[in-house]
């Protein structure tokens, strides 16, 4: 199972928004993301676009996932800005995973701006069937009728 701590973000954006003064240079506000479970793992889908490959870092430690990455500023110095409305700067997301993750297995893809990212859940962690045993044969009960005079 995974958790999900909506207090890591707001803090993130609050100190990304409080930091940063007006003028300056802009950092990244979040990494959108999708998450959902197929069949016996979860599928982490983040958009990271113009994120150097290089610059990706996924990494796992005491149950908490973490997603890395950088894109840098164009520094281009003649350049005229008629709009500068992409963030550069480093993203960074963090994740607590549950008991039912194999943190060993996860794995990780980057594509077209996109990371994937695939956390398998533990074979304990799987649902199973549980047969069930049977006590003994089924014993059949005679009677006698007695008749009454």
């Amino acid at each position: 199972m995974l958790r999900f701590d909506p207090f890591t973000d707001l803090d993130a954006w609050a100190r990304s928004m409080l930091s940063t003064p007006a003028g300056s240079e802009r950092a990244p506000r979040f990494m959108p993301m999708d998450l959902c479970k197929i069949d016996d793992h979860y599928v982490l889908t983040a958009d990271l676009p113009g994120v150097d490959p290089g610059s990706v870092d996924v990494n796992v430690d005491n149950g908490t996932l973490t997603i890395s990455a950088h894109r840098s500023a164009r520094s281009d110095e003649s350049a005229q800005w008629l709009a500068n409305e992409r963030f550069f700067g480093s993203f960074r997301r963090q994740l607590s995973l549950g008991d039912g993750v194999d943190t060993s297995a996860i794995s990780a893809t980057y594509e077209n701006g996109v990371l994937t990212v695939t956390i398998p859940m533990a074979e304990r962690a799987k649902p199973r069937k549980i047969d069930v045993a049977h006590g003994g044969e089924h014993k059949s009960i005679e009677t006698t009728t007695i008749d009454a005079e």
